[in-house]
């Protein structure tokens, strides 16, 4: 979807709900006396806060927001946490593009890990994304692919792919459509650094796979050239090492922040998240 057609679905989609709210108006409207309409008008308007919305990673689901989740509607704001597809980032990054239309007014988008790719393409040309959060984040340029931002230092980038990944189905070469899961061994050792054991080999057992395809997939136009972003770099991360992250925070033009945990950092410390949002809706409301 193009800037101009994501734009005018946008539009739609609020003239759609406008006609419903002037309908259902239109009902109710015998039942208001002068007195509260004169009330109303007078009330002092508030900006609303912006919608916060969570994208999850490969190897992970919406649950690995949970904590950050919790903190930020104790603060009172409206938080949407979505399945992100992992099949594509083409295809991830449309779906998202859909649930945006849905939000009205101003939206901050977070993105952790694979899901920092997906937000950065998803938001390109839209005008109610205020901000971008990466939480150690993949974040490429135009023609980079997730995989080979990590660098030649993660704990990913090996030989050979089969002694840290299972593929599925299991026939050797893996294709494009192959779903990719992390082996035990790496998730508890790599990805899930931090953790205890008996959380972490639960993650493990729950991870949700990412096709070999969206991996490779080479990133479009990334919103981050327009739109101000923030990343927050894990000090500690062995899958997106440290250097890897600042590298891209740098390019985007990002606000670094750091903290020092490894991949899973919005499970491990879900305050230092939740503070860098906070200081991202601050400096652009």
């Amino acid at each position: 979807m193009t800037p101009t057609t994501r734009a005018a679905a946008r539009r739609n989609a609020r003239r759609r709900r406008l006609h419903a709210a002037v309908l259902l108006g239109a009902i109710t409207i015998g039942s208001l006396t002068a007195t509260s309409t004169a009330e109303a008008e007078s009330a002092p308007v508030r900006s609303a806060k912006p919608t916060v919305v969570l994208v999850h990673g490969a190897w992970a689901d919406s649950s690995s927001w949970s904590a950050v989740v919790r903190r930020l509607q104790t603060r009172g704001y409206p938080v949407v946490a979505p399945a992100n597809p992992l099949r594509s980032l083409s295809g991830d990054s449309a779906y998202l593009e859909t649930l945006l239309e849905t939000i009205d007014g101003p939206v901050v988008l977070v993105g952790h890990s694979y899901g920092a790719s997906v937000v950065t393409n998803a938001a390109a040309g839209d005008p109610d994304v205020r901000a971008l959060v990466f939480v150690n984040g993949s974040v490429p340029a135009r023609g980079e692919t997730v995989a080979e931002l990590a660098g030649p230092d993660s704990a990913l980038s090996v030989s050979d792919p089969t002694t840290i990944f299972d593929f599925a189905p299991a026939t050797l070469p893996p294709t494009p459509d192959s779903d990719v899961y992390l082996k035990q061994s790496t998730f508890l050792q790599s990805f899930a650094t931090g953790l205890r054991g008996r959380r972490a080999k639960s993650l493990w057992a729950m991870q949700r796979p990412i096709t070999l395809g969206a991996l490779n997939e080479p990133s479009g136009r990334p919103a981050w050239r327009t739109i101000p972003s923030w990343y927050l770099i894990g000090t500690k991360d062995l899958v997106i090492p440290k250097s890897a992250q600042r590298g891209m925070a740098k390019k985007a033009g990002s606000t670094i922040v750091r903290f020092d945990e490894g991949h899973l950092g919005l499970i491990t410390d879900p305050g230092a998240v939740v503070r860098t949002i906070t200081s991202a809706v601050r400096s652009t409301s």
